[in-house]
C-alpha cells in the first residue's frame, strides 16, 4: 500500500511542479510531507519504512558512483578545492557556532556540531543540478564536486569522533585499491553493452564500493564514489554511466520522498528551520569570496558558489550520531534550501547575467587556468563542443583547412586534445564575459557540437549579437529543440540520428557498386 502511494504521489506532484519549472525533485520532497500529513491528520497510514530508506540509500551510492565516473582526481587536488573547502568550513564554524550559542541557547558542544552540520552542503542535490545542465565537468562544476568531497571526508571524520570509534585496521587497503584499476577497466572491457555492463555498475558501486567500504568502518558513499572515479579514464565510462542513469533516478525518487516521509515539524523545530533558511544567502555569499582569493573568476566562483548554497543530507547523517534531538529541524532545513537552491541552479546563467557587471570587478588581476581565450586569431572554422561528434567534426574539417580550432569547457579534455595534436583550448560557450572579450576576425563558420541545449542557444545568440554572419550549424536529438537553436541565430540544427542514417546510406551507396551486365 505505501509503496502504491509512495510512486502515486512523486509521480503526481513531480510532473505538478516541472508544469510551471521547478526540478521534479521539488515535488518529490513536497509529496514526501503530504504524505506525512495523511498520516498525522488521517486514518491512512505511511510510514517511513525500512524499504524506502533502503530504495534512498541504494539512490545516492549510485549518484555518487556515476559522479566518480565523470570525475578526474587530478582535478579535484587543487588550492581552490582544498583550500577552499577548509577555509569556508573554518570560518562557518567560527562565526555560526557562537551565534547558536547565544541565539539557540544551546550549549558549547551542540552550538559547534550545529554548525558543523549547517556548514556542509548537500552532495545528492549539488550534482544532480550540475548533471542535469551537464556541468559536472566543467571548470565550475568540478570545482564544487571536489569541494564537496572534502565536506564528506570532514563529515566522516566529525561522525568517527563523535562515535567514539575508528575505522578498522582494514581500511588502510584504501591506499592500495589503485592497484585494482588495470583489472576493473578489463572488467569493464568484457562485460559488453546489455546488462552485465548494468551489473557491473550495480556490483562497484554498491557491492563492493558500498558494502565493501562499510564492512571495514568507511563511509558506503566515498567507497561508490572512490570506484566510479577509479573507472573515470576508462573510454567507456561515459556508456556505463548512462546505462545506469534510469535505475539511479528511480533509486533517487526514495531520497527526497523519505525527507517528508519522516515526519512534519512543530513549532519549535519549524522555527530553527527558518532561522537556518535566514542565514542560507551567508553561505553562498561567502563560498563566493573565498572562491576569489583564489583567483577564480567572478562567473566561475558565482556558479559553484549557487550549487553549494544549500544544507547537506550529511549533515543529517552527522546529527543522527551526534544530534538526535536536533534530526527534525535539521531535516526541515535540509528541505527548504533544497527547494529554493534547486530552482535558483536552473537559472544560474539568466541570473548571473543580470549581476555580471557588479561581480566581475571583484574579480582577482592575477591570472588562474579558468581564464578564456579573448581572440581566435586566424581561425576560419570553430568548433564549440570537443565530444565524440565535435572531435569527429575537428578531424574532418581539418584535412581540408589547417586553420581550426575546437572550444571545449573541459580545462582536462581541452589539454588531452592539444597533446594529441588538435588546436583546442579550454572555453565555457555560457560565460558571457568569454563572448563580450572575444575577437574572431577571420571566422567563417561555427559548429555547435556541446551536448546540452542551453549552451548551443548561448552560443547562437552570442555570435549573431557579436555581427557574426558567417554560417552556424549545431546538432541535437529533438525536432523542438532543433527550432529553438535556429530561433536563436543557427543557419541549420540538423537532428543526430537522421544525419547517422543518412551517413550510413552514404557509406553503403560509396561501396554498393551495381554491375551494369543483364542476365543471360
Amino acid at each position: 500500500m505505501s509503496e502504491a502511494l509512495w510512486i502515486t504521489f512523486a509521480f503526481s506532484l513531480g510532473l505538478l511542479v516541472k508544469g510551471i519549472g521547478l526540478p521534479p525533485l521539488v515535488g518529490y520532497l513536497a509529496a514526501g510531507f503530504v504524505l506525512s500529513g495523511l498520516s498525522e491528520f488521517t486514518p491512512l497510514v505511511v510510514e517511513d519504512t525500512d524499504v524506502l530508506a533502503h530504495i534512498a540509500h541504494l539512490g545516492v551510492l549510485l549518484l555518487l558512483f556515476t559522479v566518480g565516473l565523470k570525475l578526474k582526481l587530478k582535478s579535484v587536488v587543487s588550492p581552490e578545492v582544498i583550500g577552499g573547502s577548509l577555509l569556508h568550513f573554518g570560518i562557518t564554524c567560527a562565526v555560526f557556532a557562537p551565534g547558536l550559542y547565544y541565539i539557540a541557547g544551546v550549549d558549547w558542544k551542540t552550538a559547534i556540531l550545529l554548525a558543523i552540520a549547517l556548514s556542509f552542503s548537500s552532495t545528492v542535490l549539488a550534482a544532480k543540478v550540475l548533471e542535469a545542465k551537464r556541468e559536472l565537468r566543467a571548470f565550475h562544476g568540478r570545482v564544487a564536486i571536489g569541494i564537496l568531497i572534502m565536506q564528506d571526508l570532514i563529515a566522516l571524520a566529525v561522525m568517527s569522533v563523535a562515535a567514539g570509534r575508528t575505522p578498522s585496521v582494514w581500511a588502510l587497503m584504501v591506499f592500495a585499491l589503485p592497484l585494482l584499476r588495470p583489472f576493473l577497466h578489463r572488467l569493464l572491457d568484457v562485460s559488453g553493452h546489455d546488462e552485465l555492463l548494468v551489473l557491473l555498475g550495480l556490483l562497484l558501486a554498491l557491492v563492493i564500493g558500498g558494502l565493501g567500504f562499510e564492512a571495514v568502518g568507511l563511509s558506503s558513499e566515498l567507497g561508490a564514489l572512490i570506484f566510479g572515479a577509479m573507472l573515470a579514464s576508462h573510454p567507456r565510462a561515459q556508456e556505463l554511466s548512462k546505462s545506469l542513469w534510469s535505475v539511479k533516478e528511480i533509486f533517487l525518487v526514495g531520497f527526497f520522498l523519505q525527507i517528508g516521509v519522516a515526519g512534519l515539524p512543530d513549532g519549535t523545530a519549524l522555527g530553527y528551520a527558518l532561522l537556518a533558511t535566514l542565514v542560507l544567502p551567508l553561505k553562498g555569499v561567502l563560498f563566493f569570496f573565498v572562491l576569489l582569493l583564489f583567483r577564480l573568476r567572478s562567473r566561475s566562483s558565482f556558479l559553484s558558489s549557487l550549487a553549494l548554497t544549500n544544507y547537506s543530507e550529511f549533515g543529517l547523517i552527522v546529527a543522527s550520531v551526534a544530534l538526535p534531538d536536533w534530526l527534525v529541524p535539521l531535516a526541515i532545513a535540509v528541505s527548504i534550501s533544497f527547494i529554493v537552491s534547486a530552482p535558483l541552479n536552473r537559472l544560474a546563467h539568466p541570473i548571473y547575467e543580470r549581476l555580471a557587471h557588479r561581480l566581475t570587478p571583484l574579480e582577482s588581476s592575477r591570472r588562474h587556468p579558468d581564464e578564456q581565450p579573448i581572440s581566435l586569431g586566424n581561425t576560419r572554422f570553430l568548433v564549440m563542443g570537443m565530444g565524440r561528434t565535435g572531435t569527429a567534426a575537428y578531424d574532418q574539417l581539418a584535412q581540408y583547412d589547417p586553420d581550426v580550432m575546437g572550444l571545449d569547457s573541459d580545462p582536462a579534455k581541452a589539454e588531452k586534445h592539444a597533446a594529441a595534436g588538435r588546436n583546442v583550448v579550454f572555453s565555457d560557450a555560457e560565460d558571457v564575459i568569454f563572448w563580450e572579450g572575444l575577437h574572431m576576425p577571420k571566422l567563417e563558420g561555427v559548429i555547435l557540437a556541446m551536448s546540452d541545449l542551453e549552451g548551443k542557444l548561448i552560443a547562437a545568440r552570442m555570435l549573431r549579437k557579436k555581427g557574426f554572419t558567417g554560417y552556424v550549424v549545431a546538432h541535437t536529438g529533438f525536432v523542438e529543440e532543433a527550432e529553438k537553436i535556429r530561433e536563436a541565430g543557427a543557419d541549420e540544427a540538423f537532428l543526430t540520428m537522421n544525419e547517422t542514417g543518412v551517413a550510413l546510406a552514404t557509406h553503403l551507396h560509396d561501396q554498393h557498386r551495381p554491375t551494369t551486365e543483364t542476365p543471360a
